[in-house]
């Protein structure tokens, strides 16, 4: 009986891979004439080939699209570099630093005979980069002293740290950001203004945070007691043993929880639409208006499903690598 299914399901795929071979490649049209592709049975990628600069780099001028790319390409440098253990040296915070300011001089301009281009034009895969990029980077070492801070013996820190954490992990991300695009002006002295893109990214480092520091109190939880004892014993400090001896073996023991975290974190930035910002989704969407190229949303879409895959599947084969050491 077993056989008998598992053959019935084989032929069920087999046929299904078929399908969709046929639809995506064989029958499918590469170039971006509208035409061609209403008349055809096959998918229509001429449309990502007509509106991959919008989809990519949203309303930053056409012109200057070499400038997000360029920016694209060396914050996935300094991703990757910083995933090999061989460059965990002391020069890679400063070469975090400068990469950044060269993002931000690429992004913005204004320097260096670059025309200056406001972040409000900013969209794209560029800006579900960034967005993810700083959100991850900031949210980290907070949601460590987080949930460090819920440890802690003094109440004040820690009825704070439980106050917060508790606050965000109750309120949807969505009511986070809104607060932040359209309450937190209003309590702004006159003539205080915060740029929306920087309000947002700080939306999202602060529900990140909660949420790992959740799983970080899920490691620092799982440390046997006589991890504690040991470097009690050694005459440690609170910081020597909390950095030396508690907190490697908890992130080691976290990094499932955390990547998968992370994960949901990376596409939960899609959700700053709702305040404006056109990331990678959105651009897709705005394409599909287009009376020429309407109809193409199962191709647009899964477009961008293997934008999303690639990232994700990415951190969670580096998660496994760290897993196995």
């Amino acid at each position: 009986m077993n056989r008998l299914l598992s053959a019935v399901l084989g032929v069920v795929i087999a046929f299904l891979a078929w399908k969709f071979i046929d639809w995506a490649l064989l029958h499918a049209v590469w170039q971006p004439d509208s035409k061609a592709c209403r008349a055809a049975q096959g998918a229509c990628w001429g449309f990502i080939a007509e509106k991959h600069r919008f989809i990519l780099f949203g309303t930053y001028p056409y012109e200057q699209h070499w400038r997000p790319a360029l920016a694209s390409i060396l914050l996935l440098l300094l991703w990757a570099l910083s995933a090999w253990r061989m460059f965990w040296r002391w020069w890679l915070v400063p070469l975090w630093l400068a990469g950044l300011s060269v993002i931000g001089i690429l992004m913005w301009g204004g320097v260096l005979g670059l025309p200056y281009v406001e972040n409000q034009r900013w969209g794209g895969l560029i800006l579900t980069l960034l967005l993810s990029s700083f959100g991850i980077a900031l949210a980290f070492p907070l949601s460590i002293l987080l949930a460090l801070g819920r440890r802690s013996d003094l109440p004040v820190i820690q009825a704070l740290c439980v106050g917060f954490i508790e606050l965000i992990r109750g309120v949807p991300l969505i009511s986070i950001l809104f607060m932040a695009s359209v309450m937190l002006p209003l309590f702004l002295p006159a003539g205080v203004s915060i740029d929306k893109l920087l309000r947002a990214q700080i939306a999202l480092i602060l529900f990140a945070a909660a949420y790992l520091a959740e799983v970080v109190r899920g490691g620092l939880q799982a440390i046997p007691k006589e991890q504690y004892e040991a470097a009690d014993a050694l005459g440690l400090t609170y910081w020597q043993k909390t950095g030396t001896v508690i907190l490697p073996q908890a992130l080691r023991i976290a990094v499932p929880p955390l990547v998968n975290t992370i994960i949901g974190f990376f596409k939960d930035t899609s959700l700053v639409v709702i305040i404006g910002l056109f990331d990678l989704l959105q651009t897709i969407k705005v394409s599909l208006q287009d009376p020429a190229w309407s109809g193409y949303g199962v191709e647009a879409y899964l477009f961008a499903a293997l934008v999303y895959f690639a990232f994700c599947f990415a951190m969670s084969l580096y998660s496994r690598r760290l897993e196995r050491r």
